[in-house]
Formats: C-alpha cells, structure tokens, sequence
C-alpha cells in the first residue's frame, strides 16, 4: 500500500465526517443519524458506491435543507469527498465506510427520504446479478429502508446494466412514477440530475457515451 494511502486512512481516523468500524459511534448509527452525528432532524439523502461522493458534496452545495451520507467501501476515496466537505464548512455531509449489501445494518426502516446510485460496477457476468446495486435483492433494501414517497434515482453509462434495471422494475407491480431516459443530456430529465458529473461520467461524456438515468419510488 503507497504512502498517500496509509497517509489518507490516518487521516480518516481523525475525521468526524468519516463512519467508519473504529468509530465510537458506528454501531449506534441505525435509525439514529440524526440524533448520534447530524444533531438535526433534516431528511436524510444517501449516495450508494459514492466514490469521491462528487453527489453528496454537490447535492449538499444545492440543498443545505438535507443531509447528505456518501457510502462507499474505499477510504482513499471517501477522504477526496470528505476533504471538500471539510474545505467547503458543510456539517450536512458524512460518509460512511461500509459495505453496500449492508446497508440496511446502518439505516433503520423508514429512515431514508432519497437514494442515489451513482456509475455502479455493472456486474456483467450472470453470476454477479445478485451483486447488481438494482437487482430485486437491493431493491427489497431500498423500499423498506425508504419513507413513503421516498424516491431512487439512478445514473449509468452501462446500456446493460439500465436495460436490465427497466426490465427488473417493469416486472414488478409496486413501482410507481418511473421516469427514465437513455440520453440525459438530450432530454428534460436533466433537471433531475442538477448538473452535477462524477469523475467517471465526465470521462464517459468525452468519449461521445450517452448517460443514461432514471427515478422512481415504491407504491
């Protein structure tokens, strides 16, 4: 492991915007986000596979209304958004370091207003489909973790990937409000999206790959 690394994980240990095992409030954060680190009562926004959480710390800038949560398993990453939060003085965003299948270990039912899902690995091989961030096993997570109205939005460049997601959610009776487009930046669904870009969509865009994305809630 490089320098930088080892320097960033150090680093994370010290970080209040950062959840993570070695924290002394990790295990008390299901259903008390609010009440054990946000100390408010504002709607809670969770970014899945954030990356750098380019979404949580963009959203974050637009709706200081929110709380933003960026999960994600790499801490070099994490540090990069958690590094902006810090820089920019928004107390409205974590990042929390976990695995995605174990999200509802983290989040209490009813507790989420929003999710994104931002550029997820594909999971190409039929294998992996379990694995998918929309297969049926997370979208079970998603609708008991959600309030009422609560809305999934999802952005992809993988036609795959979004072409199997549509079928999954067509083939089931409790979806409802589902918009969805396979070129975003040629469509009016882009004021959904806010403009803002993750470093793999913008290297995508230059490419000439069309962005796809998509919103809907649980009936």
């Amino acid at each position: 492991m490089g320098r930088s690394k080892l320097k960033r994980f150090a680093e994370n240990l010290e970080r209040e915007n950062i959840l993570q095992d070695d924290k002394p409030n990790f295990d008390k954060l299901k259903g008390n986000w609010n009440k054990e680190h946000f100390k408010n009562d504002l709607p809670l926004i969770v970014e899945l596979g954030c990356g750098k959480g380019e979404y949580s710390v963009g959203l974050a800038e637009r709706f200081p209304q929110n709380n933003f949560i960026g999960v994600d398993v790499k801490g070099d990453r994490l540090w990069v958004g958690s590094t902006e939060a810090i820089e920019k003085g928004m107390d409205t965003v974590a990042f929390l370091r976990a695995q995605i299948q174990q999200i509802d270990t983290f989040f209490d039912e009813n507790e989420v207003s929003e999710f994104w899902i931002t550029f997820p690995d594909p999971r190409p091989k039929k294998r992996d489909i379990k694995r998918r961030l929309t297969s049926p096993r997370f979208l079970e997570m998603y609708k008991k973790l959600l309030k009422p109205e609560g809305i999934v939005n999802f952005k992809t460049d993988n036609t795959a990937l979004f072409e199997y997601t549509l079928e999954t959610l067509q083939e089931r009776k409790d979806i409802k409000d589902l918009k969805f487009t396979f070129d975003l930046y040629n469509s009016d669904l882009q004021e959904y999206t806010f403009g803002i870009k993750t470093t793999f969509e913008k290297k995508y865009l230059e490419k000439g790959v069309e962005i796809k994305y998509m919103q809907f809630k649980f009936a």
